[in-house]
């Protein structure tokens, strides 16, 4: 059975992100290195962005929460 790893965090994910980013701006990356920064940049997206959308999520439903037990 093989352990899953654990969810990078919204930082860990921001940073690798950034760190695609400068590579992809460096202008002697040959096209394979480019292309596997770009995958690693998306993925590294995906994931702060679903961080962001739990976050809103959360936020929502503690301000409807918040807003039904003051009646």
């Amino acid at each position: 059975m093989s352990k899953s790893r654990p969810r990078p965090t919204f930082e860990e994910s921001l940073k690798q992100l950034e760190e695609a980013s400068e590579k992809l701006k460096a202008q002697d990356v040959p096209l394979e290195e480019a292309i596997s920064s770009y995958r690693e940049g998306l993925k590294a997206y995906q994931q702060c962005r679903q961080v962001l959308d739990d976050a809103v999520q959360q936020i929502e439903t503690l301000t409807r929460e918040a807003d039904t037990s003051e009646v």
